[in-house]
């Protein structure tokens, strides 16, 4: 299912409060990004840290990652970029144990040319299987790191909801994402999916 967000609604909260995993990308997220924005304002959130950001390895981003989850069972994952991509690699392994649902923004196209692409070799192939949990895929038209068709590619394989935000860039602080209540919105309906599903198993 693709959506259109033009004019996101007011963040109203969520039905519940799950714990919250943020998933940054190549270099971490900064103070204004609205992964920094949202580790600070929702309940529960944490950041998934790893021991080198700038040089990512794919083992070692899964361990911090299967860690995390470890200790916050039921998580709703909120990754950004390259973090999409470990998401992916991590439900591949672990079979999605302990997930409650995914927010994939802006996926890291891992196979593009450039010194970036060169650094995330070690994430290529991104896998693309169905996703063991709901999730839901943002993604921009004029992403530099990613094409739309190929994010969209990325949505279907995983079987996730797809947003197309339109022009939006990478959805970080350079293109004007600083808290993006627009996303807060798409967080609240995924965590409703979430526990609907739940309520249904």
């Amino acid at each position: 299912m693709t959506l259109h967000i033009r004019d996101p609604e007011t963040w109203r909260g969520a039905p519940a409060s799950p714990p919250i995993l943020i998933i940054p990308g190549l270099y971490n997220s900064g103070p204004d990004h609205w992964q920094s924005h949202w580790e600070r304002s929702l309940p529960g959130a944490e950041r998934v840290d790893q021991q080198d950001w700038e040089r990512p390895l794919l083992g070692d981003w899964t361990i911090s990652l299967a860690e995390a989850v470890r200790r916050r069972p039921g998580a709703i994952l909120v990754a950004h970029s390259l973090g999409c991509a470990l998401v992916a690699h991590f439900a591949r392994v672990t079979g999605g144990r302990g997930v409650g649902g995914a927010m994939l923004v802006a996926p890291a196209d891992v196979n593009r040319e450039g010194p970036a692409g060169r650094l995330l070799v070690g994430f290529s192939p991104i896998p693309r299987e169905r996703l063991p949990f709901p999730s839901l895929v943002v993604a921009s038209r004029d992403d530099p790191y990613v094409e739309i068709e190929r994010a969209e590619a990325f949505a279907r394989g995983w079987g996730s909801d797809f947003v197309d935000l339109g022009r939006a860039g990478h959805i970080n602080v350079a293109s004007g994402h600083g808290p993006w209540p627009g996303g807060r919105v798409l967080l609240t309906r995924l965590i409703r999916k979430v526990a609907g599903a739940e309520a249904r198993a």
